[in-house]
Order: C-alpha cells, then sequence, then structure tokens
C-alpha cells in the first residue's frame, strides 16, 4: 500500500532543458561569424590559454576548431597560435574538428554538470573531423581543475586590455573595407 503523503512526480511537469527559441536561432544564424568567434577565442584564452599543456598545445596548431551551437544557429571558429587562441574567418575549408551541441548541453559541460561521454553516447554533443584531436581536448579539459570553469576564481584583465584587444582583433578588417 502506498503512503498518501508520498507523491510520484509527473515526468510530464519536470522542467524542461533551456533551447534557444528558433525566433533567436534564426536571428543569431544570419549573423555574421566573425564577432562571436572572436569573443569566443577571447573567452577561451581567459580561461584555457594558461593551462594549456605542451601536448595538446602542440597538436592544435595549425587545426581549425569549430563549435557549433545546434539550437542557437551559431558556429564559433577559431585555432591555436602557439600563444593562444585566436579567431579565424569563415571559408571554405573544412575545420579539422568541429564539436557541436546545444547552449543548454554545452553550458552544463562548461559547469560540470554533464559528463562528456554521457552526451557523447546519448547523441548530444557530437565530434566530427579528427576524434582523435577531439578526444585529447576532451581529456585536457576534464583534467582541469574546477576553478578554471569558476567564475568567482576568474582574474579578469581590466576592461581597457579587453577593449585593446578587441580593437586590435577588429582593426584588420577596417583595413580590407578600405
Amino acid at each position: 500500500m502506498m503512503n498518501p503523503t508520498h507523491t510520484i512526480p509527473n515526468t510530464a511537469e519536470a522542467p524542461k532543458a533551456f533551447a534557444v527559441p528558433a525566433s533567436i536561432a534564426h536571428l543569431f544564424s544570419r549573423l555574421p561569424t566573425w564577432p562571436g568567434s572572436v569573443a569566443f577565442a577571447s573567452g577561451v584564452n581567459l580561461l584555457l590559454a594558461q593551462h594549456m599543456p605542451a601536448d595538446v598545445a602542440a597538436a592544435l596548431q595549425g587545426k581549425r576548431l569549430r563549435i557549433a551551437v545546434r539550437d542557437a544557429g551559431v558556429g564559433f571558429d577559431f585555432g591555436w597560435s602557439g600563444a593562444g587562441f585566436v579567431a579565424l574567418s569563415t571559408s571554405q575549408q573544412t575545420p579539422h574538428l568541429t564539436i557541436t551541441a546545444t547552449a543548454a548541453d554545452f553550458l552544463a559541460l562548461a559547469r560540470r554538470e554533464q559528463d562528456p561521454d554521457t552526451l557523447f553516447f546519448a547523441r548530444r554533443l557530437v565530434m566530427e573531423g579528427d576524434t582523435e584531436l577531439g578526444l585529447m581536448v576532451k581529456n585536457m579539459l576534464d583534467a582541469q581543475e574546477l576553478p578554471v570553469f569558476d567564475p568567482r576564481q576568474w582574474r579578469l584583465p581590466p576592461p581597457s586590455r579587453v577593449l585593446g584587444s578587441l580593437r586590435a582583433a577588429v582593426q584588420p578588417l577596417s583595413h580590407r573595407a578600405s
């Protein structure tokens, strides 16, 4: 006999994972990828560049990488320059490695709320291209201490330095237009 005070959760009422609304994804998919790739590469530099092991840095050298956010309709193209991550312009070149997931799944990975292997085998995280490189990157991220992903532990540069970096990244584009 069931205890009357015990309730069985109604799975129909369980909160759904966040998804980027289709109208927002449609808008994002029409935006140029370069500014987003610059911002993404800058963010990854703040979080990971100083923690990059030499073997992973060597493996990433000259490789074109893409992070694709499925539900947002955006992708970020970037690579390793030897000193840090840099945005790469979208071109006809196929990335060496593309990692695709939803915004919610990428956020859960960054917060360490989800395991990448679980998402991979559930087909919610997809790696295309050089999967050996993808596994190396995954293992490097797994080895990072949690404070790397904890915003309270970040030592962010002053806004003037961030703006200077963005200005330097955008400057080559303004010269092309003239």
